[in-house]
């Protein structure tokens, strides 16, 4: 886990992640990370020291937790897809969201989801946005092919006052045969959707809406708004960390 700061420094945070890769922050500041080998959720305490907060639903071990958001009540969503473990090692048997709820309690939030990878709320948490890279193996030769994949896509889910999601459905169809699948996602404060996919950074508006694509020199894995306004948006791409100054600002 590397930190860079606006002054440009870079330093290790934390060796043996168990290959960490979505963040956030909770409502106290502590980093969240998904620890995808170690097949948990890990929480960095003010002291250094490394928590569990939680590694499986029913006595069963989680896939391999993707991507992470906290939600202003405490409550964090997190991505488990399952197509990233080999068959005989998965305990779970299907793809999933869970929420941790502000008490710690642990709650499946959907199975409903072909591959969930990134995931975001709109700015007044009432949907839950979803990244959806693939559907199953098939897609991954598709690609690698130079056809188009019809499976790329963000979905959207309602999203009651105590976290409960319903009301599944697709947000906007992400197909293509270009580099890059739907992946880290943000939102900025007028609710347009930010999120990585063929050819770049898709910009996408509260109706589903394609508004236009942010090309990066390398394809773009996840982002960040941040800076002194939170409009400077930050973007890890292939071996690279890119910021692109922006005109909106994402959410505190």
């Amino acid at each position: 886990l590397m930190r860079w700061d606006i002054e440009g420094s870079l330093s290790t945070v934390r060796e043996n992640t168990g290959e960490g890769n979505g963040c956030t922050l909770d409502r106290e500041g502590r980093l969240i990370m998904c620890e995808a080998a170690n097949r948990r959720i890990g929480r960095t305490e003010n002291d250094g020291s490394i928590a569990v907060i939680a590694e499986g639903w029913q006595g069963k071990r989680f896939n391999r937790p993707n991507d992470v958001v906290c939600r202003s009540d405490g409550s964090i969503f997190f991505t488990d897809p399952q197509d990233t473990i080999p068959q005989e090692q998965r305990e779970l048997g299907f793809s999933a969201v869970f929420r941790i709820a502000p008490d710690g309690q642990l709650h499946l939030a959907t199975d409903e989801c072909e591959y969930p990878n990134g995931l975001a709320f709109s700015p007044d948490e009432s949907t839950l946005y979803i990244a959806i890279s693939r559907l199953d193996e098939r897609c991954i030769q598709e690609a690698e092919q130079g056809q188009a994949c019809t499976h790329r896509r963000i979905r959207a889910f309602d999203v009651a006052p105590d976290g409960t999601l319903s009301n599944n459905r697709i947000f906007i169809d992400m197909s293509s045969a270009e580099p890059g699948v739907p992946d880290g996602m943000k939102v900025d404060t007028e609710g347009r959707v930010y999120c990585t996919g063929s050819g770049g950074i898709w910009i996408i508006d509260s109706a589903g809406n394609q508004l236009g694509v942010i090309r990066v020199p390398e394809v773009p894995r996840n982002m960040a708004f941040g800076g002194p306004n939170l409009s400077t948006l930050y973007i890890t791409a292939g071996d690279s960390l890119y910021s692109l100054e922006t005109k909106v600002r994402g959410i505190a």
